[in-house]
């Protein structure tokens, strides 16, 4: 995992397409202007410190470098609020193989280290009720069920589960 680059922009937009993101998925990357709007946008929160995202990358063998398989963020964080939220995606190619839960735990950790001293207790994961692959990366990352969250369009058009993490003392 690291932060977006501009680099990251081509790789994106051919993951985009797949059905499955654009339908659970926030945000939609149609195009190379796109992409790289997302990516500042992505950097800004880096630079405001309140929204860290992460580029998932499975090393590949050789010299073509690592292949992009997710990304991953911490939304919402601000110094004195005791939550903040985690938010996902896998590619349709890397699905099935963990990258998802192994992505969470990393973030998780970092999460809690970076941001215990600033009162980060608990971290929440939102997603949408008939989303089971996400249902399950929250059971298998330790995530407990909270609660279902009603609908919210246009962000969230459907009830939600809540699955919260809570920091180990």
């Amino acid at each position: 995992m690291r932060p977006w680059r501009l680099e990251d922009v081509t790789a994106m937009v051919e993951v985009g397409r797949d059905p499955a993101l654009r339908r659970w998925g926030s945000s939609v990357v149609d195009n190379d202007a796109d992409g790289a709007r997302w990516v500042r946008d992505q950097q800004r929160g880096w630079a405001a410190g309140d929204r860290f995202g992460f580029a998932v990358l499975q090393a590949r063998p050789g010299p073509v470098g690592a292949q992009l398989v997710g990304g991953i963020a911490l939304k919402d964080v601000i110094s004195g609020k005791p939550a903040a939220e985690v938010g996902y995606w896998t590619a349709a190619h890397a699905r099935g193989r963990g990258v998802a839960p192994r992505a969470l735990e990393a973030l998780t950790g970092w999460a809690f280290a970076t941001f215990a001293a600033d009162g980060l207790e608990r971290l929440e994961l939102l997603h949408q009720v008939d989303n089971l692959a996400s249902c399950r990366v929250a059971r298998k990352s330790r995530y407990a069920f909270e609660s279902v969250l009603p609908a919210a369009p246009p962000c969230f058009p459907r009830d939600g589960h809540l699955h919260i993490r809570r920091r180990c003392s």
